[in-house]
């Protein structure tokens, strides 16, 4: 198997011992992404900063590996509240082109860093 490390500058380095995203031939496995700005290191103010954040770090990360969110086949949405389920759908709505992607979401505890969202993807280039 074919494994290339796909990184970039453009979205938060790894908190742990993983990579930004993994691209096997024309399929990319992306990791959780939060709303940290890269350039601060900082968790967006409030739920819709981080939720645009993340989709922006994980738009980054897509660019990256040589694709775009269009090219996204299923993502995984993680909340800490499911009650902000409408906010994360309208956002998403906005920052991912039709036809959208399948997707789960699941409500969760918590996260890395006392975030409020994390989004995950899988993409085919």
């Amino acid at each position: 198997m074919n494994k290339e490390i796909v990184s970039t500058a453009d979205a938060p380095s790894a908190i742990g011992p993983y990579s930004q995203a993994v691209k096997t031939g024309l399929v990319v496995f992306t990791s959780g992404q939060i709303g940290l700005d890269p350039s601060t290191g900082q968790l967006g103010a409030d739920f819709e900063a981080q939720v645009r954040q993340a989709f922006s770090n994980l738009s980054a990360v897509a660019t990256a590996s040589g694709g775009s969110l269009a090219n996204a086949v299923k993502l995984t949405l993680f909340l800490t509240d499911l009650g902000q389920f409408a906010t994360a759908n309208a956002i998403m709505a906005e920052m991912v082109p039709k036809p959208y992607p399948a997707r789960s979401t699941v409500g969760v505890s918590s996260l890395p860093r006392g975030a409020q969202f994390e989004v995950e993807a899988i993409l085919v280039l």
